[in-house]
C-alpha cells in the first residue's frame, strides 16, 4: 500500500504518542511537523526523525502532503481542519471535533464537497478491549442490550498537566475532554443516539496548577466541571454517564453494558492512562452466574468470566484511527473513526450541556453509521 504522507500541526504533549506509533505503522509517513513555536517543531522533528520542521501555514500549503494530523488545542481544531480541506488535504483531528455545532457541520460539508476524508479521535474503540466488547455483543453473549452506565470520576488535569488552562476554557471541561472516549465507544457498540439530557455544575470559580514551572498559579474556570447525563439510543438502549473534574476518589470508575441475559463490565477505565482504554480485561456474567457477591478488586472473581481478547492493538495505540483513514483512502471507504461519528458524539455532548440549562431533553439531529469492527488477530501496524 502506498504510504499516506502526513503533516502534523500541533507539537504539544499529545503528539509524542502519535509520533511514536506512526513511525511503526505501515501506510503512514510523517513528512513534516509544525507549531506556532518553531523551536518546538524543530525539537519534535529531531526527536522523531521527521524530515522538516516548519510553521502551520507551510504544512497546509505543501504539495507533498496528503493529509493533516491536527493536534492543536480544541479552540483551533475547526480553523486548522477547514484550512486543510480547502488546501485539498484529508484531515484527522484530535477531539473534540469542534467547539461549535455550525463549525462542525461546515467541516463535514466541506469534506464532502472536496471529496476528502475527515477523521477524528478518539480511536480508542479500535483497541483490543473495545473490539472484544463488540464481539461479545454481536455474538449475543448477554442477549439484546438494554442499558449502560459509565462513571468517570477524576479531579482534573492541573495535577499532572503543566499548562491545563484550555481544559477549563470554552471547548474544555470533563464532558468534552473525557466524554468522547466513552460516547464514541458506546456508539461503536450500540449505535447512534436518539436523545440526551443532562445536569451540570461548576464547583470552583478558579483552580490552582499543581505541577511544573507554573505550580501555584491560579487559573479561571469557564466551564462546568461535574456533569451527569442521560441518553437514549436509536436501538432503545437507555444509559447514564457521570464525568467529573471534581471527585477526589471513587469506587465506581467503570463502564457496564446490561443485556436481557447478562452484563458486560469494563473494570476501572482510567482516562489518564491511554493504554488502559485500548487494552485491559473485559468481564461478563450471564444468567447462570448472575448472583452478586462481595469481591476483591481489581481481580475478577470466579463469578465473572474473562473474555478472550483476540484483537490487536492492546497498548496505547493512539494514531490507529489515522492509520485506518490512510487505508480508507486506498480502499475508497469512510474511516472507522469518522468525522460523522465525531460530530454525532459532539452534538450529544452539546445537547447534554444545553439540557443542563433548560431542564429539557434534546433530540439529536445528526446520525452516523455504526463502524464495522476490526478483523481478529491483526499484525501490528495494519488495520
Amino acid at each position: 500500500m502506498e504510504k499516506l504522507r502526513v503533516g502534523l500541526i500541533g507539537c504539544g504533549r499529545i503528539s509524542d504518542i502519535y509520533l511514536k506509533n506512526c513511525k511503526s505503522f505501515d501506510g503512514l509517513e510523517i513528512v513534516a511537523c509544525a507549531s506556532l513555536d518553531i523551536s518546538e517543531s524543530r525539537a519534535k522533528a529531531e526527536q522523531y526523525g521527521i524530515p522538516r520542521a516548519t510553521v502551520p501555514e507551510e504544512v497546509i500549503a505543501a504539495p507533498d502532503i496528503d493529509a493533516i494530523l491536527n493536534l492543536t488545542i480544541p479552540a483551533a481544531h475547526s480553523e486548522i481542519s477547514r484550512a486543510a480541506l480547502e488546501a485539498g488535504k484529508h484531515v484527522y483531528s484530535e477531539k473534540p471535533f469542534a467547539t461549535d455545532l455550525d463549525e462542525g457541520r461546515a467541516i463535514l460539508e466541506l469534506g464532502r464537497e472536496k471529496g476528502l476524508l475527515v477523521g477524528n479521535a478518539p480511536d480508542t474503540f479500535l483497541g483490543g478491549r473495545w473490539q472484544t466488547v463488540r464481539k461479545l455483543l454481536d455474538s449475543g453473549v448477554i442477549g439484546a442490550p438494554t442499558g449502560v452506565a459509565a462513571f468517570v470520576p477524576t479531579h482534573g488535569v492541573e495535577r499532572h498537566h503543566p499548562n491545563p488552562d484550555f481544559y477549563y476554557a470554552k471547548g474544555g471541561g470533563p464532558l468534552l475532554d473525557l466524554g468522547p472516549y466513552y460516547l464514541t465507544a458506546l456508539v461503536f457498540c450500540l449505535g447512534p443516539i436518539r436523545r440526551v439530557a443532562g445536569m451540570a455544575r461548576k464547583t470552583f470559580p478558579e483552580r490552582m496548577i499543581e505541577n511544573g514551572p507554573r505550580h501555584g498559579e491560579m487559573m479561571p474556570v469557564e466551564v462546568d466541571t461535574h456533569c451527569l447525563s442521560l441518553m437514549e439510543f436509536e436501538s432503545g438502549v437507555i444509559g447514564q454517564m457521570m464525568v467529573s473534574f471534581d471527585v477526589w476518589e471513587s469506587e465506581t470508575p467503570r463502564l457496564e453494558i446490561y443485556g436481557e441475559d447478562g452484563t458486560i463490565c469494563i473494570p476501572d477505565p482510567d482516562p489518564g492512562d491511554g493504554a488502559n482504554i485500548f487494552q485491559g480485561p473485559v468481564w461478563y456474567r450471564t444468567r447462570s452466574t448472575s448472583r452478586w457477591t462481595m469481591r476483591p478488586r481489581p481481580k475478577a472473581p470466579a463469578e465473572w468470566s474473562v473474555a478472550e481478547n483476540t484483537h490487536g492493538y492492546n497498548f496505547d495505540a493512539r494514531g490507529i484511527g489515522l492509520l485506518d483513514m490512510a487505508q480508507a483512502v486506498t480502499e475508497g471507504r469512510q474511516p472507522r473513526a469518522s468525522g460523522e461519528m465525531a460530530f454525532h458524539v459532539y452534538e450529544a455532548m452539546e445537547g447534554m450541556l444545553a439540557s443542563a440549562e433548560t431542564g429539557r431533553f434534546v433530540d439529536m439531529t445528526s446520525r452516523c453509521d455504526r463502524p464495522e469492527p476490526l478483523p481478529e488477530i491483526l499484525p501490528e501496524g495494519r488495520i
